[in-house]
């Protein structure tokens, strides 16, 4: 049954709502993908007793909100969610379906888009209509050295995901008011082929490293990574963020959440540390809306070194320590 006006799904990923804004982000600019195209801007939420999600969405933008509600979803399973995603689509058609990527995300997207036959851009930082009301998907290619733009001319719908942190939210609107369109469990689903046992939540962060007011990022520059770990140091001081680039996650300094750059974590910090970032683009481009930089490297012709504010040339480790023993003996005093 394809719906008589076209429309753009987000797929509503409530689990950690409070931190995680991805899917208001997206309902955001999906509203305006949907001004250019003239579509209705949709959400789909699977789970259990999801009624207050189905208000947050229809707040932020939805129009209308696609809602399966059964006890056997309130854990997530890939199975089901998947089979259900693809048979909303065959039956509804949307033009567009957009997915935060997160690790669920990388999950999810992807088996969707393989069962449908369509295409899949992952991991977005740019999403905008074209000439001929394509969905033009903004990604970065060959290591984040390039940036590609890529269209589905054919096929149906245009999926793509967006890492957190590349749109701004439209704020709560509590007048707003939408449609919602309570979709029955299908009898005859596939078995699950994973049982959740139990599940315990790790500790989250303070706060999101895209909110924080104050991150403090390391590149190699650090040595070490017993050097690096000071870093967690400082920005518990400072009551900030530790983020940091790709060398340093790969080299296991760093966990994946603490990635900044162009295909990773887009930051906006009131100030921003930098030590021992020489400043690939692949990492710039995620700190362009920091306010106040200081970059700490040996090299003072770096990149980073020339987008600072403050930039000092020492050992970025020493600069370190020396910065954390000079704050707890003022705060001390």
């Amino acid at each position: 049954m394809k719906e008589d006006k076209r429309s753009i799904w987000v797929f509503g990923d409530y689990r950690n709502y409070f931190q995680n804004r991805v899917t208001l982000q997206l309902l955001s600019r999906a509203t305006d993908l949907a001004k250019e195209i003239d579509a209705e801007v949709c959400a789909v939420v699977f789970g259990h007793e999801v009624d207050e999600w189905v208000g947050e969405y229809i707040a932020h933008g939805a129009m209308r909100v696609y809602v399966t509600d059964h006890p056997s979803l309130k854990n997530y399973s890939s199975d089901i969610y998947v089979e259900l995603m693809t048979r909303l689509v065959k039956e509804y058609k949307p033009e567009i379906v957009l997915v935060g990527a997160t690790s669920f995300g990388r999950e999810f997207a992807p088996r969707v888009s393989k069962i449908l036959g369509t295409g899949l851009t992952a991991d977005c930082i740019g999403l905008d209509i074209n000439e001929k009301e394509l969905l033009v998907q903004t990604a970065p290619a060959f290591g984040g050295n390039l940036l590609a733009r890529i269209v589905t001319p054919e096929k149906r719908p245009q999926i793509a995901t967006v890492r957190p942190g590349v749109f701004q939210e439209i704020p709560h609107n509590y007048e707003a008011a939408g449609k919602t369109v309570y979709v029955a469990l299908p009898e005859n689903l596939p078995n699950d082929r994973v049982r959740l046992i139990s599940s315990l939540r790790q500790p989250a962060r303070e706060q999101r490293i895209e909110d924080a007011e104050v991150v403090v990022c390391g590149g190699r520059g650090m040595g070490s990574r017993k050097k690096f770990r000071n870093l967690y140091e400082l920005a518990k001081i400072l009551g900030g963020e530790v983020g940091a680039t790709r060398p340093v996650v790969y080299s296991d300094w760093a966990e994946d959440e603490a990635l900044v750059g162009q295909a990773d974590k887009h930051i906006k910090p009131k100030v921003l540390f930098s030590f021992g970032i020489s400043g690939a683009i692949q990492h710039t481009a995620g700190i362009t809306d920091a306010d106040f930089i200081i970059a700490v490297n040996k090299n003072p012709h770096a990149t980073m070194m020339k987008m600072a504010d403050v930039a000092i040339v020492a050992d970025a480790g020493q600069v370190c320590t020396a910065l954390i023993r000079e704050l707890k003996r003022r705060i001390r005093t």
